[in-house]
């Protein structure tokens, strides 16, 4: 499959730029599989569609301050020509560091997205203020760095401290304080995402509560938003690409819900990967480890039975598993309703069901 067979076009005045202020305000398109069609519906109409038996996974990562802005320093010394046409860029020394995931073992220790990456040698140091520098220790691929804090267990405060809400580049803003609010999930428990599992930032605790009186049960999954779930994809067949390791677990106590329910909806693509994950390595069982699981058409869902989810770039990982849940051609024609009636799209955007 080619990649240019999932693209549609999304006027720029679509993109949400910030939240609703009322969490549970948003639309929701509805898309039934079975009878090839949609209806526009709000969030708030979710327990509607929610039967006895059925059991929402929620992804329960919670997001922390990933982005940092810092100076190079000792930039002043580096070599550079006098007629360099970027020479008080580079002689600025600002760099943004985008952390992606602690090294193995070793808290003080990242992998990240450094800009402008090809100034960063291995070797420079950055100051990001309030005493905490980093120093680069490797280089990789697309601008990616390993990099060493000064500073070890105590890393997540010093974040909290300097440290940027990870809004993702089209949201074409600094970040705020109401972001670090509402740039989280009300079930947001363990810390570890650089994104935020956008389709649960619809809910509230009253959303979550009339889902129960429904008769659904609710259900937590981890995984940790990393560089996999918002990577672009490189080149145009699909089958030739591949995801980085993103770290997930199911504990034994929500593992038993997810197996008593008839019908398991995860809320989110992170969740729905979790679970698929689950089930490729032997079922839900309480399970701890990595995923670079890649869906895409053609994909077997074995525990997916519906799915909410948020709208996604064109070309994206993210709509690949979309359409191969709900079929390319009803999933493609539904983002140009959503485009035409008005919906608001990415992540503080609407929303979309699919049973």
């Amino acid at each position: 499959m080619q990649l240019s067979e999932f693209d549609y076009h999304l006027p720029e005045d679509r993109i949400a730029q910030r939240p609703l202020e009322d969490r549970a305000a948003s639309r929701m398109l509805v898309l039934n599989r079975k009878e090839q069609r949609w209806e526009d519906r709000h969030f708030r109409e979710l327990p509607l569609f929610l039967r006895p038996g059925d059991c929402l996974v929620l992804n329960d990562t919670r997001v922390f301050p990933s982005r940092l802005y810092g100076r190079r320093a000792g930039v002043a010394a580096l070599p550079i020509g006098k007629n360099n046409p970027k020479r008080e860029e580079y002689l600025s020394g600002e760099v943004e560091v985008f952390l992606l995931r602690p090294a193995a073992g070793d808290p003080g220790t990242w992998q990240a997205l450094v800009h402008p990456g090809r100034k960063m040698r291995v070797g420079e140091r950055v100051s990001f203020g309030g005493g905490l520098e980093a120093e680069v220790v490797a280089r990789g691929a697309y601008g990616e760095r390993t990099v060493r804090f000064n500073c070890g267990d105590d890393i997540y405060e010093r974040l909290e401290q300097v440290g940027h809400v990870p809004l993702p580049p089209y949201i074409r803003r600094p970040d705020t304080p109401e972001d670090r609010l509402r740039y989280q999930t009300v079930f947001a428990r363990e810390t570890g995402s650089v994104a935020a599992p956008t389709a649960g930032l619809h809910f509230t605790p009253q959303v979550l509560e009339a889902c129960r009186a429904a008769g659904a049960a609710a259900a937590s999954v981890t995984l940790h938003v990393g560089l996999s779930t918002f990577q672009p994809i490189h080149g145009d067949v699909l089958e030739q690409h591949h995801l980085h390791s993103e770290s997930f677990h199911i504990t034994g106590d929500e593992a038993r819900k997810m197996r008593a329910a008839v019908r398991l909806m995860p809320v989110g693509t992170t969740a729905v990967r979790t679970l698929e994950t689950a089930m490729q390595r032997g079922g839900l069982e309480e399970v701890h480890g990595e995923t670079g699981l890649f869906i895409y058409p053609g994909f077997q869902f074995q525990a997916t039975g519906a799915m909410l989810t948020n709208f996604h770039l064109p070309r994206s990982s993210l709509l690949l598993l979309v359409c191969a849940f709900a079929g390319k051609e009803l999933t493609l024609n539904a983002y140009r309703h959503a485009v035409e009636a008005g919906y608001r799209f990415y992540s503080y955007g609407d929303c979309m069901l699919i049973i």
